[in-house]
């Protein structure tokens, strides 16, 4: 069996690395960053050691201690990935964010929202995170077009409406994952993205649709976040 592979982002504040082995998050400074792909051969890696060294020496940093923290990070990331190729997610432009939703869901939408929540909250509660994104993928390739803004918004509605009935906990990660299948049971298709932010240090899930992050808080109009591992990606709709 294929080992759970790590997927990560890149950003002006560092890494962010998710393992599929563990559901675990990392949060990598621009340094570490750097070691992400180093090479398995000793020559070629003590190479790109001395390289990044060079490079933060010349900015005033003694060249002795970066060496040591470069080699000894480089050790870490040598545990975390075992030997695991790294899926680097590349960088998204900023995207439109939407707040509060403004669809109203019909009755199928409901339906299917109550549905989608209950199966998120399952799937998050019984199984390793790998086989939620598994699922979660496999729910692209049911037959649908694109979800316009306001496809998803109605969606998202329903899928909030529903977990006020719920009494125990739904936040980002299981409002978006029942978001995803519930729009997927009504025939649309979304993004559904997990990523993480730097400062501070925290990770988040969201739903895409036509370009738009859908739902968000009004807190973060600058949007913070790295995409890091996300399903199957859909052209923008054409109206």
């Amino acid at each position: 069996m294929t080992a759970p592979r790590l997927h990560a982002a890149r950003g002006p504040a560092g890494a962010a690395v998710l393992d599929l082995a563990t559901g675990r998050w990392h949060v990598l400074d621009p340094i570490a960053a750097t070691l992400l792909d180093l090479p398995a051969d000793p020559l070629e890696r003590a190479a790109a050691i001395e390289k990044a060294t060079a490079r933060w020496a010349a900015t005033g940093a003694d060249p002795d201690r970066v060496r040591a923290d470069l080699t000894r990070v480089a050790a870490d990331l040598d545990h975390l990935r075992a030997g695991r190729p790294v899926d680097h997610m590349p960088p998204d432009p900023p995207p439109t964010v939407r707040f509060t939703p403004t669809g109203r869901p019909s009755l199928r939408g409901r339906a299917a929202a109550v549905i989608g929540l209950a199966t998120a909250l399952l799937l998050l509660r019984f199984l390793p995170i790998r086989h939620v994104v598994a699922v979660a993928r496999a729910a692209t390739r049911l037959p649908g077009r694109p979800a316009r803004v306001r496809d998803a918004e109605a969606v998202l509605a329903a899928v909030r409406a529903a977990g006020t009935w719920w009494p125990g906990r739904v936040a980002c990660l299981e409002e978006s994952l029942a978001v995803h299948l519930a729009a997927a049971l009504t025939g649309h298709s979304v993004r559904w993205v997990l990523g993480a932010r730097f400062k501070p240090h925290g990770a988040h899930a969201w739903i895409v649709a036509d370009g738009h992050v859908i739902g968000q808080d009004e807190n973060d109009r600058v949007w913070p976040y790295l995409s890091v591992l996300t399903t199957e990606r859909f052209e923008q709709v054409v109206e």
